[in-house]
């Protein structure tokens, strides 16, 4: 059975996320998007948990339904800001839990060590090495992945308060993780540069923070299972049953590329190296992206492809394809009209993205845009690189990548001029 998972996501509750998201309108847009299985989200607040408990019944296997069927299952993430080895960690992980009595108890064992009811995202002051010491002790069932491993402020190899691996952050607990989630502005490829992460699972979802199309699935994961908590925990564990991954371009993301977002600096890692980090136009640090962190730690080439490694598909949302072509927001009435009259013919925007002919397509919008949404099926569009907190840009006109290029206004470096 094949399953697109986006296990996680966020609740009304959570800090910058959508007072819209309800249940309802997680079911409904994930079905437009193609999406046929969701992470709760957010399960330790309890204003969260009342919405889903109303709204959700909880089978013998650990899944989740609504009325209608659709499947959920427990998960939530929480935010670890602590010391380790001398410095400022900073660490979100995704949870997953194999039944709401579990759920329960994970709620419990926090409400230990701190408040709940203020953020869907809770934060905490304890390490990695205790959350995963007392999970486990509550269920060897429950799943721990470290998210977004690569994002500066927020994650385990981040350039501002990361580690330089996953046993140096869980230590003698890291024999518990198992999977990784890659994170918008890194795919499967960049990490594969890593051979400390090859007994890694790599697996995908959007983070999202509210539940429009171009959010929510943004990135999933694909699994070909019976749909049982223990058969996903086990494809998550062992890698059978985890078939691949969608991702969207790492130049999509918000911190692929070094940058200040500020004074409008983006850079590719070669020159901010060159610039020894520094800023060009303030003279203060800039906020080192993903690529650059990866560059870092690898010890492989880029295109080293290990065995056994997952395939992974790049799709950039079609809201974003439709809204570029015909010059309206993404949100536009105008955006939505086309949106529906291919998700009505094809029957989700995964289906768009990934099976109509170019001939197929033709017959629905304009040929541009059907070359486009083929284009983006074969990884050939351009992207203008995210960097520092903004979103990359995909670039279907011509258009030519911009990085910055110009005079220093500081003597830091020790050079006069940038290439």
């Amino acid at each position: 059975m094949k399953i697109i998972a986006d296990l996680h996501i966020h609740g009304k509750y959570s800090r910058g996320c959508s007072t819209d998201i309800s249940v309802a309108n997680l079911e409904k847009y994930a079905r437009l998007k193609g999406v046929s299985l969701l992470g709760t989200g957010d399960f330790t607040h309890s204003g969260w948990l009342t919405e889903l408990n109303s709204n959700l019944k909880e089978d013998d296997y650990g899944i989740l339904r609504t009325k209608t069927g659709f499947p959920f299952i427990w998960q939530t993430e929480i935010s670890m800001i602590y010391s380790q080895d001398g410095k400022g960690r900073r660490v979100h992980n995704v949870i997953l839990a194999p039944s709401g009595e579990v759920a329960t108890q994970i709620t419990d064992f926090l409400k230990s060590k701190g408040r709940v009811d203020y953020d869907g995202r809770p934060i905490f002051g304890f390490s990695c090495i205790e959350l995963a010491d007392e999970l486990m002790k509550i269920s060897k069932d429950i799943e721990i992945i470290p998210a977004h491993v690569w994002t500066p402020w927020f994650s385990i190899f981040g350039s501002n308060s990361g580690f330089d691996s996953v046993e140096e952050c869980f230590k003698e607990k890291a024999k518990f993780i198992h999977a990784l989630e890659t994170g918008m502005s890194s795919d499967p490829a960049m990490n594969w540069r890593l051979s400390k992460l090859d007994n890694y699972a790599l697996v995908s979802f959007s983070d999202m923070h509210s539940f429009w199309p171009w959010r929510i699935g943004r990135e999933a994961t694909v699994f070909d299972i019976d749909l049982e908590y223990k058969n996903l925990i086990n494809a998550i564990r062992t890698g059978k049953g985890l078939t691949e991954t969608i991702e969207v371009d790492p130049n999509y993301g918000k911190y692929h590329f070094d940058g200040h977002r500020n004074c409008d600096v983006c850079m590719d890692p070669k020159n901010s190296i060159k610039l020894k980090d520094i800023c060009p136009k303030c003279g203060k640090k800039m906020t080192i992206g993903v690529l650059h962190r990866v560059e870092q730690l690898a010890d492989r080439p880029e295109g080293f492809v290990p065995k056994n490694a997952k395939q992974f598909k790049t799709l950039i949302p079609l809201s974003e394809i439709l809204s570029s072509f015909i010059k309206s927001g993404v949100a536009s009435k105008k955006t939505w009209s086309l949106f529906y009259e291919l998700v009505n013919k094809f029957g989700s925007e995964m289906n768009v993205m990934l099976e109509p002919s170019f001939e197929e397509l033709k017959g629905v919008v304009d040929e541009k845009i059907a070359k486009a949404i083929i284009d983006n099926r074969n990884r050939n569009v351009k992207i203008q690189p995210g960097y520092d907190g903004e979103y990359g840009k995909p670039l279907f006109n011509n258009e030519k990548i911009e990085t910055y290029k110009g005079e220093f206004k500081n003597k830091q470096t020790g050079l006069d001029k940038f290439m």
